[in-house]
């Protein structure tokens, strides 16, 4: 008990020692940014390029020649070397539900039971997370925030990575429910390594199926005479409001999860994961299944598969017709890195284009808010980020400026305070 103590109050220090950059307000003065290459997030590049933006909204985007607004009054910022993406947008994410893992009290993503629709990670999504600002200087400034936990984990919301509370960063409000879909197998581990089979799978789908069951019929009572706040969470599937984001990765539990929930009249179905996805490809694009895919950085998951298998998925996918995201599910801490997914699919046959659409516009569209954001398009929220050079190469990417909404926002962290405090100090010494 006195090691977790210390263990806290240490942690609870050092946060108090990093501050967290304070937000900014609202887009005061339009803003134009000149001479720079445009990636648009569609496939279209421009050079020589402009993009306008004013009130938060983008008023134009293209050569900088030939500009047909009045950009009286607009603050006009050199691009001259340097490269303008839209915002990059992080999918089914912990960020701003937790902070440090080992420590219990940092972790808001689990609620207890197995099924929670009614969990909302909206309202737990803590803005003062120092793990934010450690995103936005890799250009990532939207992620949807999203429970994890049971059968149902909950709720998720797409968050503005800006603003002093949920309220301020909140984009838009309770996107999608997330369901864990059951895997028939459970790999061993380092006590147990035998692969053995899953003696609960065929109960968990039956309750599945029995929840999803319960939650039609209330739909179909219209105004029940008891509010049930689980069932009330679910309405939004059988409507239209909100998307149904099944978290599966092997291929035989990607189809019957598909057909399982297909057969309650839900169609905004996207499967998160997905590793399996290409030994179902023609079943996903048949039936117009888009897929977030995690883990292009891992090893292939058959012994039969290539080596590089991970890296050409997207590729593999993209090519099959299939509406293709990435999102990171190789550690919170490390999410800064999702550009580099791109990077590395774009390596492995994806073009460079594309790959950065994976990150924006795909990635957009599949969670309902291509109309406000994921491209460089006039009328569109002015998400805009700039690098020195290429965003999706670690070797090169360094983002000098990001505007979320218009507003530039403080690419300060933890990490850039730490290294002018060091660099100092050892100046000051004669290094």
């Amino acid at each position: 008990m006195k090691l977790f103590i210390y263990i806290l109050t240490t942690f609870l220090g050092f946060s108090l020692m990093a501050q967290v950059p304070e937000p900014v307000g609202p887009q005061q003065t339009p803003t134009v940014i000149t001479n720079a290459t445009i990636h648009v997030g569609n496939g279209q590049v421009i050079e020589n390029a402009s993009v306008a933006f004013a009130d938060g909204k983008i008023t134009y985007v293209g050569d900088a020649g030939s500009v047909n607004i009045d950009l009286a009054g607009y603050n006009t910022v050199d691009g001259a070397g340097k490269h303008i993406y839209p915002g990059l947008i992080l999918p089914s994410t912990r960020l701003g539900l937790e902070e440090v893992g080992a420590l219990r009290p940092t972790r808001d993503y689990a609620e207890v039971g197995d099924f929670n629709p009614n969990t909302r990670a909206l309202v737990a999504y803590n803005t003062d997370s120092e793990l934010i600002a450690t995103m936005r200087f890799n250009g990532i400034l939207l992620a949807q925030s999203t429970p994890e936990s049971g059968v149902i984990s909950g709720t998720s919301s797409i968050m503005a990575l800006e603003g002093w509370n949920w309220e301020d960063a909140v984009y838009k409000a309770n996107d999608g429910i997330h369901l864990n879909w059951p895997t028939r197998w459970i790999q061993g581990n380092f006590f147990n390594p035998e692969r053995r089979k899953n003696q609960n799978y065929e109960n968990i789908v039956t309750q599945i199926d029995e929840f999803l069951r319960d939650a039609k019929s209330y739909t179909e009572v219209g105004t029940p005479e008891t509010v049930n706040l689980k069932m009330e969470a679910m309405k939004g599937l059988f409507s239209g409001g909100k998307k149904l984001f099944i978290h599966v990765d092997n291929a035989k539990e990607i189809v019957e999860s598909i057909q399982k929930t297909q057969g309650y009249g839900i169609e905004g179905i996207v499967i998160v994961g997905g590793s399996d996805a290409w030994y179902v490809k023609d079943f996903l694009k048949d039936n117009n299944i888009p897929v977030l895919l995690g883990g292009v950085h891992r090893l292939p998951g058959r012994v039969e598969e290539d080596v590089d298998m991970p890296y050409k998925l997207p590729h593999l996918l993209n090519e099959a017709g299939i509406l293709v995201g990435l999102a990171y599910n190789e550690g919170l801490q490390s999410s800064r890195n999702l550009p580099f997914f791109a990077g590395t699919a774009a390596a492995y046959g994806v073009d460079k284009e594309e790959a950065l659409s994976m990150l924006t516009l795909n990635t957009a569209k599949i969670l309902g808010i291509d109309a406000m954001a994921g491209s460089l398009e006039t009328g569109k929220d002015a998400h805009i980020v700039v690098s020195e050079g290429d965003l999706l190469d670690m070797m090169t990417s360094k983002v000098t400026s990001a505007y979320i909404t218009g507003r530039l926002v403080n690419l300060d962290g933890k990490q850039q305070m730490l290294y002018e405090r060091f660099k100092e100090k050892y100046e000051e010494q004669g290094y």
